[in-house]
């Protein structure tokens, strides 16, 4: 198929959410599902753009009915899927995950546990870990995600984690002080992945000066719950809103007067969309 190729591309399948994590910004747009018509045909208008598919934008996937029949389309239609949830609901929805040879990863975001009680933050994180151990060797990674300058506010999450895995509790937490963003393998397939907390990008925000530069429309592209294409995955509000997927094919929407605007700017090193310039997010890719 002729047209772009991404090295991923994101679909939200749902933009409502369990939770109400202090770093997240939620949604003004109305809460919706997407339907498996709808999926189906993403799916179709995705073929030969890009081999990996991540379930989220805002919202949490694993809210979805359909979750475990998303999986078995993309799978069909040889895509692999990235997951990233809060692991609120591994319990009732982890059995629709088994066996999903689409499903390559799935992160767990462990800073989204970190402002519950540290009794339901913990019995949460027990889930995640026992359903990451059930049928162990399981096909898909797992990325236990914490944010790297949290590493006091985590520490029964990270206590948890070393009694668990029979780790050296004082030694992980000098690692991660020392080295707060280098991954740590704690078992075959299953990653501890600190990141750097982030700043969601929004019109009232403060210009980002310097250069710029962005992996939207260069490795990534987002598409929103109701079809809205965008730039990429902290475009939550469809601010840049580059076409509709429904309506257009993705060719269509990338060869554009706005997207190309887009592309061309980042390769000269400055953003030219209002929000891309109150992004702080983007420095990351110009260091």
């Amino acid at each position: 198929m002729e047209g772009p190729t991404f090295k991923r591309i994101y679909v939200e399948i749902t933009n409502v959410c369990n939770q109400a994590c202090p770093f997240c910004p939620g949604t003004a747009r109305a809460p919706q599902f997407i339907s498996e018509d709808d999926f189906s045909l993403i799916l179709t208008k995705l073929q030969g753009h890009s081999g990996h598919l991540y379930f989220h934008v805002l919202g949490e996937p694993l809210l979805h009915p359909k979750i475990g029949t998303f999986l078995e389309k993309a799978h069909d239609r040889g895509f692999l899927v990235n997951l990233v949830t809060n692991g609120t609901l591994i319990n009732q929805v982890g059995h629709s995950l088994r066996e999903k040879p689409a499903l390559r990863q799935i992160s767990f975001s462990l800073h989204g546990l970190a402002h519950l009680n540290e009794e339901t933050a913990l019995k949460h994180v027990q889930n995640i870990l026992e359903f990451i151990d059930a049928d162990y060797p399981n096909h898909f990674y797992s990325s236990l995600r914490l944010w790297a300058g949290g590493v006091n506010e985590n520490l029964f999450i990270l206590r948890q984690l070393s009694e668990y895995y029979s780790l050296d509790h004082d030694l992980l937490v000098h690692r991660l002080k020392q080295n707060p963003l280098q991954g740590i393998h704690l078992k075959e397939k299953v990653f501890l992945n600190p990141a750097d907390e982030f700043v969601w990008p929004s019109l009232q925000g403060k210009i980002q000066h310097g250069q710029a530069f962005c992996l939207g429309l260069n490795q990534q592209l987002a598409i929103l719950v109701d079809g809205t294409v965008v730039p990429c995955c902290l475009d939550g509000e469809g601010i840049i809103n580059l076409g509709n997927i429904y309506q257009e094919s993705l060719g269509e929407i990338y060869s554009k007067e706005r997207c190309q605007n887009i592309i061309k700017a980042f390769s000269q090193g400055y953003a030219v969309e209002e929000l891309c310039k109150r992004c702080g997010y983007r420095s990351r890719f110009s260091k």
